[in-house]
């Protein structure tokens, strides 16, 4: 049967020669077509024309058109090519002839980790100035990556590891007599305590009523629920720590205070305001940058005639703060008539006080307390002190023991100018440390050059520092120094420890060039002071939680203006987490265009405004 497409007088015989012509024909145009396409390719690359020359195409006999027929179809079945292996390659080994590139973090890591190796290296071998450049370049690296340490496991951990022990590093350095760097502060109880939530417990409520009744006092002493939390804080391990390293010191400071409140007409149990601030450490700093016994922040010390350069920080001398402190305190009660809103504004500023009182109508702190009007330590910091007090006037029945220490008699000199700490204690045979010690408000291992400066020494010392000393000339004070000769030292072997040479120390001493020198005698080096020691050096420093931008500023005693410009800032505004470069001994970076830039004036801070947030950005604005 036909199909039913085709008509039936259709002859299907005849019709194959056409199909087989048509089939040679497109094979024919489809070679050429290719060959062709090869040719142009061989044009662009010979630049040689080349021209096909393809046979005419000619009908078969229709005689032969079967066997035609099966001839085209062998030559297609001979033309199909076999599979390409494109779905599965053969697999090939290949060897890279460059070195893998590091991804960013990786080479930021790498980079970081040499520049720390390299550090430590010249740390070892006492090349601390070649160190140092090793350690501010590793950190520099970290904080110019634009990588935040935090957003990586591995580079935080990075970032703490080397900030932690190039600070180590720089301890060693310094106990060694190494630098100008500047005292470190402790923290500030105050910080730690106003921060405690501990809930009241009533069983000490009925002997804190007793005490206040019974004990002599001349502050007000209120027993409440927010007292009492108080009470029960100082009775953990934490807060009898805190108390008892309190009442230890303050035997130091006992005795001085009370001259100083007396001459004031001040009531004694203000000692305990000084307890609560700062434990009685003059070298207490609180996260607002307030300073000493007393904590007082730059601008309210400058107020009270409490000098602050780059030397000395009086904020420090606990009996100069003193003074201070009972003045401010004497007038804030003639503001207000109250011990407690007194003590409040001493913490907070007067202005925040003042705003609460005008908005309550209620010049009470307790009532200002209820009604949320202060800021969060200032609450918490009345209620302290008078735990503080019931604690400390009733210490045995709260199992306190504390031997108080025993007052630092001094003898008191005045150099009349600048004079190097490391040559004061050579020179009456003392450590450094037990003059610093001494000499709380020195920010340096030098006195300040202003003739009316008193340098504390250990008792029963002036004289003989007086009667050594004169043997340098006093401009050398800040850069000569004294050596005690240890057995089999010479002259030579000194002169490298102090980068001098023999022949200059011969001079120095009158002694000649060869002399054999006798274990315990003491000589004058005539070393000349390093100039990377006027230098800045490079701080990474970490905002926490109630930090301020001033308080930051003045901790590391840079201005406001340059700290901005460092870290690229264009407000008085920092986060918590933020990483601040902090260039802490004066003055910018050395450039290329403007060495020895000279330090800007340090501005004196301004309170902080009255609507500021967060407690710890008001507190400590006495």
């Amino acid at each position: 049967m036909l199909p039913p497409c085709l008509p039936e007088n259709v002859d299907l015989a005849a019709g194959a020669p056409y199909h087989g012509r048509m089939q040679r024909r497109l094979s024919i145009a489809a070679g050429t077509l290719l060959f062709a396409a090869a040719l142009l390719g061989c044009e662009d690359a010979g630049k040689k024309p080349v021209q096909a020359k393809v046979p005419a195409l000619t009908p078969a006999p229709a005689s032969a058109n079967a066997s035609a027929a099966q001839a085209a179809n062998a030559k297609q079945a001979v033309a199909e090519l076999a599979p390409l292996p494109i779905l599965n390659p053969p697999r090939r080994h290949y060897v890279w002839l460059l070195p893998p590139v590091p991804s960013g973090k990786d080479y930021l890591i790498r980079k970081v980790q040499e520049k720390f190796a390299s550090g430590e290296q010249n740390f070892k071998a006492g090349h601390l100035e070649a160190a140092r450049k090793d350690f501010d370049d590793a950190v520099d690296w970290m904080l110019e990556s634009g990588y935040d340490p935090n957003s990586d496991p591995k580079l935080s951990e990075l970032f703490h590891h080397v900030v932690d022990a190039v600070y180590a590093y720089e301890l060693q350095a310094f106990r060694a007599g190494e630098g100008f760097s500047e005292a470190a502060a402790v923290p500030a109880p105050i910080d730690e305590v106003a921060e405690m939530a501990v809930p009241a417990d009533p069983a000490l409520k009925a002997r804190a009523e007793e005490a206040a009744k019974n004990i002599s006092h001349d502050l007000p002493l209120t027993v409440n629920d927010q007292v009492l939390s108080f009470v029960n804080f100082f009775q953990t391990p934490r807060g009898r720590d805190i108390v008892e390293t309190g009442l230890r010191r303050a035997g130091r400071y006992r005795e001085m205070i009370s001259r100083v409140l007396r001459e004031e007409g001040l009531p004694q149990d203000l000692i305990y305001l000084a307890q609560a601030e700062s434990a009685f450490q003059p070298l207490a700093l609180s996260r607002a940058g307030a300073r000493g016994i007393w904590q007082f922040v730059a601008y309210r010390g400058q107020q009270y005639g409490l000098r602050h350069t780059w030397w000395i920080d009086e904020r420090q001398d606990p009996e100069k703060a003193t003074h201070a402190a009972a003045q401010h305190l004497r007038d804030l009660y003639n503001l207000y008539g109250d011990w407690y809103l007194a003590m409040a504004a001493y913490n907070c500023g007067p202005g925040n006080v003042q705003k609460g009182i005008e908005r309550t109508g209620y010049a009470d702190f307790w009532e200002l307390y209820k009604r949320n009007v202060l800021p969060r330590e200032t609450k918490n910091y009345v209620p302290i002190i008078i735990a503080l007090t019931l604690i400390a006037k009733d210490a045995a029945h709260y199992n306190i023991q504390a031997e108080p220490e025993a007052p630092v008699p001094t003898d008191v000199v005045k150099p009349g100018r600048a004079i190097d700490l490391r040559l004061v204690a050579e020179t009456i045979d003392v450590d450094v440390e037990t003059l610093r010690s001494l000499n709380p408000s020195l920010l340096r291992l030098a006195t300040p050059d202003d003739p009316s400066f008193e340098l504390h020494l250990p008792l029963g010392t002036a004289q003989r520092f007086s009667a050594e000393i004169a043997d340098i000339p006093a401009d050398k004070w800040v850069s000569w120094r004294r050596h005690r000769v240890e057995s089999g030292e010479t002259l030579t072997s000194i002169g490298k420890k102090y980068h001098v040479t023999a022949a200059a120390i011969a001079d120095a001493n009158n002694l000649e060039r060869n002399a054999a020198l006798d274990a315990g005698e003491k000589l004058i080096i005539p070393a000349v002071q390093p100039q990377s020691e006027a230098k800045r050096r490079l701080v990474s420093y970490r905002v926490r939680r109630g930090d301020t931008f001033l308080g930051i500023a003045d901790r590391y005693n840079v201005s406001a203006d340059d700290l901005r410009k460092w870290n690229r800032l264009k407000a008085n505004r920092v986060s918590r987490g933020m990483v601040l470069r902090i260039y802490a001994v004066g003055g910018a970076p050395e450039t290329s265009s403007g060495r020895a830039r000279s330090r800007s004036k340090k501005k004196p801070a301004q309170p902080v405004a009255g609507g500021a947030t967060g407690g710890a950005a008001a507190a400590n604005h006495n």
